[in-house]
């Protein structure tokens, strides 16, 4: 498989890790028109790539993601966007990657230093882990700047936080520090800055040497089953266990059961 090269996006595959770096630390690490499409491809590929078994979002530098470079975009001086530009253009860029990424069935570890703001936040709300430092700093400024959330942060921030909250963040621009996200569920692990590398090299390493196949539909359950009734939803665990049983993987975890050992998973 081939990934996209551009500049400010380094996306690499190591050892059924697929790491995807934004790298643009003298903005903060804001993603723009040419790096949000490369993130797209990338996902897109990593979907049918066999050899993808995890997928770590990382910040280069001291920050995570600052957001969309706003100012980059209208910094040129030309002729201003055409009526309806952001209602194009929204669809293929971050409306397409946050949906990309729900769906990727590969499980999504985002490690966190420093800001993630806007379409950084929302990148680590459709992760399926986030570590952070206790220090990261998360923040949804869109009410604060006299626009309304992009991303898909109105949906994703109520179904993590709850509507309460989610209006502490977007209505009133709270920002949370890695701590309090922990507290509040969007943080899986918190760590001192010093830790974070290898807290999530722990545990990528841990998704990557899983059996996929089962992580991958597992995934699917969870998130289809917030928009699906128990009688529905049950059909697609019996669905999904079906398809599952039929993978080397879950012989293995079976053999591995019976001989009292740790199973060797192939992500097959």
């Amino acid at each position: 498989m081939t990934y996209p090269e551009v500049s400010g996006l380094d996306v690499r595959l190591d050892r059924g890790v697929l790491r995807v770096t934004i790298d643009v630390p003298s903005r903060r690490n804001a993603l723009d028109d040419a790096t949000l499409g490369a993130f797209v491809r990338a996902v897109e590929t990593a979907q049918t790539d066999e050899q993808v078994r995890a997928l770590l979002i990382t910040g280069a530098g001291d920050h995570f993601c600052s957001g969309f470079d706003i100012i980059g975009r209208n910094a040129g001086g030309g002729e201003r966007p055409r009526v309806g530009a952001i209602q194009r253009r929204l669809p293929a860029q971050a409306h397409r990657l946050i949906p990309l990424l729900g769906r990727l069935q590969v499980p999504v570890v985002a490690r966190v230093r420093g800001f993630a703001v806007g379409i950084g936040m929302q990148l680590l709300l459709v992760s399926d882990f986030v570590v952070a430092t206790h220090t990261a700093t998360l923040w949804e400024p869109f009410g604060c700047r006299g626009m309304t959330p992009d991303g898909g942060a109105s949906w994703l921030l109520t179904r993590a936080v709850g509507p309460l909250r989610a209006r502490q963040l977007l209505l009133l621009g709270r920002k949370l520090s890695g701590a309090e996200a922990a507290d509040w569920g969007i943080v899986h692990e918190c760590v001192e800055d010093a830790e974070l590398d290898d807290a999530a090299e722990r545990l990528v390493a841990q998704l990557a040497a899983g059996p996929t196949v089962a992580l991958g539909l597992t995934k699917w359950l969870i998130n289809s089953g917030l928009e699906r009734g128990l009688e529905e939803h049950l059909a697609q665990e019996a669905f999904a266990m079906e398809l599952g049983s039929r993978s080397p993987d879950f012989r293995e975890g079976l053999a591995a059961f019976v001989e009292k050992r740790d199973p060797r998973f192939s992500g097959r």
